[in-house]
């Protein structure tokens, strides 16, 4: 059978480390994690993390998952109609950009039961269109980042506005198990 061939990064033994690849990442021996800098997709893969001691070895296989964070989302209103006194409004919320992005809708005002909560891209909304002070906030969010842009009802029409979070460069999560004893 063929080896399999591994890219150590880093070596730690008896209270020192070797760091193969300083340009690539950077180890925090206080805590013995290791953070790898200017992430990108490539780094997406599984990890091995090894602890070496006589002759046993123990192996934690750790997968990296890298996300690009998500963009400014935007409200698109698929159509409204007015009908019984009522306004019925159905509206689509979307990030242009971001990876595994997952969307909410929540309503602005401080009540439980608010005609928003919702879980999902589509929104199929209904109120009185004599309410033009209801406001619904969708935000579309991944591991790594969150965006809001808000719907304000107006006389069975709508407004878009606000935005809010930040979102920068792809960024990841890499935890390391702190159970494991460094070798002496």
């Amino acid at each position: 059978e063929d080896p399999r061939s591994k890219v150590v990064l880093l070596k730690y033994s008896g209270g020192n480390y070797t760091n193969y690849k300083p340009e690539q990442n950077r180890f925090h021996p206080d805590n013995f994690s290791l953070e790898i800098l200017n992430t990108k997709r490539q780094d997406q893969k599984l990890y091995e993390y090894i602890i070496s001691k006589e002759a046993e070895e123990k192996v934690w296989q750790i997968q990296l998952e890298v996300y690009e964070p998500v963009s400014d989302p935007s409200i698109q209103v698929l159509g409204w109609m007015l009908a019984n006194n009522s306004c019925t409004v159905t509206l689509n919320c979307t990030a242009a950009r971001g990876d595994n992005v997952s969307y909410s809708w929540a309503g602005l005002e401080a009540s439980t039961s608010s005609p928003c909560a919702h879980n999902g891209s589509l929104l199929s909304l209904s109120y009185d269109p004599n309410n033009t002070s209801l406001a619904c906030a969708c935000t579309a969010s991944n591991p790594v980042s969150s965006s809001t842009v808000t719907f304000k009802s107006s006389a069975c029409s709508y407004e878009q506005g606000g935005k809010a979070a930040a979102a920068s460069p792809a960024q990841c999560c890499l935890v390391l198990p702190v159970n494991a004893e460094p070798l002496v």
